[in-house]
């Protein structure tokens, strides 16, 4: 029934879309200027950047008049809706893409978990969701003047939750095993279970199955990837349009029915697979390894549906014929100031590896030099070199590029005190940059050429299925 104080029906899904159709294009300021008898230290508390779900809570007390909590039932239990505030960003290219995760529920650890995913807690949540998507513009002095861009219910569709379920139970399976402190994101596709709390190595808590190894608290949330998916593709329609490759239900996990679809390749030749696919193998491409796997997957072009939901990036792998690899594997960029201002648990590099599924496509050289397929796994970094190696070096090169980084040009090269191959088995620092002129200013103020992370080569072969190397 409509409701005269509130302004919307708190039982209808429709009407509490309509109503919060109206804050499109308003900021948060707007919302607070237009309810009106908002006191300075409310509006102060809202903007405070640091406080976690503040302009979400702006939005159920001020626009929606409800007290914000922390009750298990959703944000509007007539109509079984559940609000959820997420902040989106415009690249420099002009796409959007989302700001963040989106956490469902938390993950309890206290008791039995729900096996059946229609019967549990995260199926509630998520079922009928109003999203209210914002845009975050950290150029702005205050969050209250981040701009509301897109609104609207949002039920996951049919073949989205094929998958999800899949998510769900793996993250439900480990818990039950006595494994929950070995539970990562980038061990799933679209649903994840992220870290919770102030200090995530610290916010640990017993676990109710196996032998009672502390584990991270831990919620179920739908991956940034996911979110940048649905906010272009559901939430604004036509925004931009991927291929899938499952065209209907498998009864097989998503990964292994990409490895089998590539596996039918296996011992072809590139040459064969140009032939194939109708694939220029003289044209110069970036990447002929990854874009002849796609072809290989039925994907006309190098955008997959599912690869971009959950942030799956193919790495093309070549293996010389004496088993060894040439190349390491680099990584994007990274800006010296930046870096400087970041904390590992929140690192951009970290959480690329965190986040990021792999799928490696093989190829090997034979005695003739013919470069041929040898087939393709999914891979994400383990936890233990992750939080072992890789954050080893990140804290070393924050550390050398805080205290000035030391190097000088020898006929031409840059020589420097930066990790290299050579300090760590998994992972080191190397220039990756267009040429050596393209620079980035360092914390100090002086130009320095551009740099990455790269895993090592040898490393990245003791990853990969011995069967790859068999002859």
């Amino acid at each position: 029934m409509y409701n005269d104080k509130l302004g919307y029906d708190p039982a209808s899904p429709q009407n509490i879309e309509a109503f919060a159709l109206k804050l499109e294009d308003k900021t948060f300021r707007d919302v607070l200027l237009e309810k009106g008898n908002i006191n300075e230290s409310s509006v102060e508390s809202y903007a405070n950047r640091f406080r976690k779900g503040g302009l979400g809570n702006l939005l159920e007390e001020v626009y929606f008049g409800y007290k914000a909590n922390s009750k298990q039932e959703a944000d509007f239990p007539e109509a079984g809706v559940e609000l959820k505030v997420t902040p989106y960003e415009i690249t420099k290219k002009g796409e959007l893409r989302a700001g963040e995760r989106l956490v469902i529920t938390m993950i309890n650890y206290d008791g039995p978990i729900e096996m059946d995913f229609v019967k549990s807690h995260a199926w509630e949540k998520m079922k009928l969701v109003l999203l209210i998507y914002y845009c975050r513009n950290k150029q702005l002095n205050s969050n209250l003047l981040y701009k509301i861009g897109f609104v609207k219910l949002f039920t996951p569709p049919e073949i989205d939750l094929e998958i999800i379920k899949k998510d769900y139970d793996y993250i439900v399976k480990t818990i039950r095993d006595g494994r929950a402190h070995e539970l990562s994101e980038r061990d799933t596709m679209y649903l994840g279970a992220c870290t919770k709390g102030a200090n995530a190595e610290k916010s640990t808590v017993p676990q109710y199955y196996g032998d009672n190894i502390p584990a991270r608290k831990r919620a179920f949330c739908f991956k940034n990837s996911y979110m940048t998916y649905v906010l272009n593709n559901y939430i604004v329609p036509g925004k931009k349009t991927y291929e899938p490759i499952v065209k209907g239900s498998i009864e097989e996990s998503f990964e292994d029915y990409v490895v089998k679809k590539i596996d039918k390749y296996r011992g072809s030749s590139t040459l064969e697979l140009c032939d194939e696919f109708e694939v220029d193998i003289d044209k110069k491409t970036k990447d002929l390894g990854a874009i002849l796997a796609y072809r290989m997957l039925g994907i006309k072009s190098n955008k997959a549906e599912e690869f971009v939901k959950a942030n799956v990036v193919v790495k093309t792998i070549r293996i010389e014929h004496d088993n060894k690899i040439e190349q390491h594997m680099s990584f994007p960029i990274f800006r010296f100031k930046e870096l400087v201002e970041e904390e590992w648990e929140n690192s951009t590099f970290g959480n690329y590896l965190r986040e990021t599924r792999f799928l490696f496509v093989v190829y090997k050289f034979g005695e003739n030099g013919e470069l041929r397929l040898r087939g393709a796994q999914f891979w994400n970094i383990p936890y233990e070199d992750l939080e072992g190696n890789v954050r080893k070096v990140w804290e070393e090169t924050k550390q050398i590029l805080l205290d000035g980084l030391k190097f000088e040009k020898i006929n031409g090269k840059y020589r420097n005190n930066l990790p290299k191959a050579s300090d760590n088995p998994v992972c080191h620092v190397r220039p990756h940059g267009k040429n050596a002129d393209d620079m980035d200013e360092l914390p100090d103020g002086r130009m320095f050429p551009k740099q990455c992370f790269w895993l090592h080569r040898k490393y990245i072969l003791s990853q990969l299925d011995e069967s790859f190397l068999e002859e």
